[in-house]
């Protein structure tokens, strides 16, 4: 096990490389100069060049890419041509808040998801199958912001259910230690600030975590119908189990690696695409901060916001490949 984990990190680091060089053209190809976006349109075309000299903007690409790298390899992601303030600093806040949404909403995608293709497979062609994947369909087709609009209007328009923006009560702030404020508030012992920290967590959250949990219902009775035909599962039932125990216990495993799959794709995609729904929401997350530098041509934080995003990504998808093995322990020997 330990040697295939070193493998699989080991061959992530042509990914990272190629991740790096991608972002940095791309930024590359923005239109605009950032020098007099700083500036300001009045400024002359000497205080511009000087600048861009300060900034490194006037050497070639591959030494600006090096130079790029090498800060990132030192953990140092830059200053924001914007603020002027370290992006470390400006980054975690919005990163937390981005990464505590995210992790809420794929804990109700996949124990919904899962659970209701089970049930699904389980109870195949009965009103248990048809009735949740017809949820899962119109999950799959309801774009993200109706959604959103339609849970405000209803959970805190109508009923006054939940409040619809934010992650806190304003009139009581969180006092920030980690900037994951779930875990900030059991850390100062506030039981109320928790609670309120989940109820404005609780509508972005379902409406982030609706489309992937339709396709991990989907994805989940698709594996298990092909599970629940071998011939494991039959002798299990031929022993007396349960057949509670023969689905969830000896078929769940079986049937996981897939569903393992795209849980992992979709969790990167929730980091990434999270803008629609931190706006309607008010939610201060990495989405709206990587969207506003784009905006002020702010190149530092546009690259390090995506790299960082994509380094997670990559993370995301080794810890789903590791648990692989965990599932079936053949992987790591072929």
């Amino acid at each position: 096990m330990i040697r295939y984990t070193a493998r699989r990190i080991y061959q992530l680091l042509p990914v990272l490389i190629g991740v790096s060089i991608i972002v940095f053209a791309i930024i590359h190809l923005i239109p605009g100069d950032p020098a007099q976006v700083i500036l300001g349109e009045q400024a002359s075309a000497e205080a511009i060049q000087k600048l861009r000299q300060q900034l490194g903007l006037d050497l070639p690409l591959y030494q600006q890419y090096f130079h790029f790298l090498l800060q990132i390899l030192q953990g140092n992601l830059g200053e924001s041509l914007l603020t002027q303030k370290p992006i470390i600093e400006e980054i975690v806040p919005h990163l937390a808040a981005t990464v505590e949404l995210t992790v809420f909403a794929m804990i109700f995608a996949v124990v919904v998801g899962v659970n209701i293709g089970i049930v699904s497979a389980w109870r195949r062609n009965t009103w248990l199958d048809y009735v949740p994947m017809i949820i899962a369909l119109i999950g799959v087709s309801m774009p993200i912001f109706w959604l959103g609009l339609l849970e405000q209007w209803l959970f805190g328009l109508k009923l006054q259910w939940l409040p619809v923006l934010g992650r806190e009560n304003a009139r009581i702030p969180v006092e920030a230690i980690t900037h994951f404020y779930l875990i900030d508030t059991l850390l100062q012992g506030n039981i109320a600030q928790f609670l309120e920290t989940i109820r404005h967590l609780i509508l972005p959250a379902v409406a982030l975590g609706t489309i992937p949990m339709a396709y991990i219902a989907r994805m989940t009775r698709s594996s298990m119908l092909e599970v629940l035909k071998h011939d494991y599962v039959r002798t299990a039932k031929a022993k007396g189990l349960h057949e509670f125990f023969v689905v969830y216990k000896h078929a769940l495993k079986n049937s996981f690696a897939p569903v393992m799959t795209v849980i992992g794709l979709e969790v990167g995609r929730l980091l990434g695409g999270a803008v629609l729904t931190e706006t309607i929401f008010g939610w201060p997350g990495v989405g709206q901060y990587i969207y506003n530098a784009i905006g002020y041509r702010d190149y530092a934080v546009i690259q390090s916001g995506i790299l960082i995003l994509a380094v997670i990504f990559i993370v995301v998808n080794l810890i789903v490949d590791l648990l692989y093995t965990y599932l079936d322990p053949r992987i790591q020997y072929k």
